[in-house]
């Protein structure tokens, strides 16, 4: 414009007025209009509510261990002698997916449980003997108790016979020795008479025999009478010696019960050993078929083709579950750890789904999805982040159906609404968002 005017200006020698009318007639006018428009305007805007927010990144993972990726580690080692699966496969829960050799020395033999079972049932049949020879001797001792029983009531019954014994012959040589003082009175009046010359040679001799048979008769009562006393000694003696005898033979019965107890229970421990040794056998044969944990999908399969060796508790395979409760996993810095907690919302963008995103007006944002905070891990991560584990939120909008473990996810953490004017003045003056607690903990708190 001004070139062109700067020519007519040379041509003529006069400048035209018109054309800075013509084309700038009414502009600072309407510029004038415009700069009290927005202004008005940002005024407004200023005022308008905004959501603090903190914005962290994580990914996609599930809230139970039992659904994240399981690895199938072999729990023997052996050789893999066939694949039933290949990655990508879907699988059943128990199904097949790998069969393994074993390769150790102690369990090639094909016929190691048998044989094996074979020990265990004569383990037991040995305490099968021993248990009735236990029960025989126990037998013996009771026979060998009873016996003694009888004989020393066969000897009690014997010294009161004996006893009654002694008192009759006790009885007997009393009335012999009456008798033979009897007589040697009378043979004492006779030997008196015959010197007197009373009674003939004959009836003194008659006399002198009834004297020596009295004096026989009370020495027989008296031997009879001491015989018996013996005898009596000696039944008291029989029964101390039938005790003694039946003792000795008892604790030699107990003896030889004692020590087949004693290797009943070391065979029964034996049999005990057996035993897990077959249960460990049967079970480390079911170990050599790796068998899916759940529904899911065949990844991450890290040996491949067969005859490869593998370690015991090295992984061979993973399986994805494919029922999974979705959760996110974000990260926080520590300076905003204090400004979340259990309950509050958080606004998500995975990736792969297109989002138009508003940060400080979640309500005009389109194509997120809403999740709540569940739980706030207190031990920092190896990243130098808090991490927070975040559900969905069953009232907003539905996560999509297809995610898959290990998608990137953008969170916003919503925090308190403030004026715009005070968030710019927060953000210039490089201070925190304001700290609050979602309104369900604060009434916990105050109960």
């Amino acid at each position: 414009m001004q070139v062109l005017e700067d020519i007519i200006e040379g041509e003529t020698g006069y400048k035209i007025e018109s054309t800075e009318n013509f084309y700038f007639s009414g502009y600072h006018q309407r510029l004038k209009i415009w700069i009290i428009v927005l202004s008005v305007l940002l005024f407004f805007v200023l005022f308008l509510p905004w959501t603090q927010n903190i914005r962290a990144s994580g990914t996609v993972t599930t809230l139970y261990q039992s659904q994240r990726p399981q690895e199938l580690n072999a729990i023997i080692p052996g050789r893999i002698v066939k694949w039933f699966v290949k990655e990508g496969d879907y699988v059943k829960k128990g199904d097949t997916l790998i069969l393994l050799a074993d390769v150790k020395d102690d369990y090639l033999d094909p016929k190691l449980v048998a044989r094996t079972k074979e020990q265990l049932q004569a383990k037991q049949q040995k305490i099968g003997f021993y248990t009735d020879k236990i029960n025989t001797t126990g037998g013996q001792i009771n026979a060998m108790e009873a016996t003694r029983e009888l004989k020393i009531n066969s000897l009690r019954n014997k010294i009161e016979q004996l006893r009654r014994k002694v008192l009759s012959d006790s009885a007997e040589w009393n009335a012999a020795v009456i008798d033979k003082n009897i007589a040697s009175e009378q043979f004492d009046r006779a030997k008196g008479m015959h010197a007197d010359g009373i009674i003939s040679l004959v009836d003194f001799e008659r006399r002198t025999a009834s004297y020596q048979k009295a004096v026989a008769a009370e020495t027989e009562k008296l031997n009879k009478f001491y015989n018996t006393r013996q005898d009596l000694t000696i039944a008291q003696i029989d029964i101390n010696s039938v005790q003694q005898e039946t003792a000795e033979k008892v604790m030699k019965a107990k003896g030889d019960q004692a020590s087949a107890q004693s290797d009943m229970a070391g065979t029964a421990a034996e049999v005990a050993k057996l035993e897990n040794q077959v249960s460990n056998y049967l079970i480390r044969g079911t170990q050599l078929w790796l068998i899916a944990p759940q529904d899911g999908q065949v990844v991450n399969a890290v040996k491949a083709g067969i005859n490869e060796i593998v370690k015991e508790g090295e992984m061979i395979v993973q399986v994805v579950p494919s029922n999974i409760n979705y959760a996110v996993e974000i990260f926080v810095r520590p300076n905003d750890l204090v400004l979340v907690d259990t309950g509050q919302k958080v606004r998500f963008i995975f990736d792969g789904y297109p989002a138009v995103v508003f940060s400080g007006w979640p309500d005009a944002s389109h194509g997120t999805f809403s999740g709540k905070v569940i739980a706030v891990e207190q031990n920092r991560n190896i990243n130098g982040l808090f991490r927070l584990l975040v559900t969905e939120d069953k009232n907003e909008r539905h996560w999509p159906g297809d995610l898959k473990l290990g998608t990137g996810a953008v969170g916003f953490a919503l925090l308190k609404n403030v004026p715009i004017w005070y968030e710019l003045w927060r953000q210039i003056n490089g201070f925190p968002a304001d700290y609050y607690k979602p309104l369900g903990n604060v009434k916990a708190d105050k109960k």
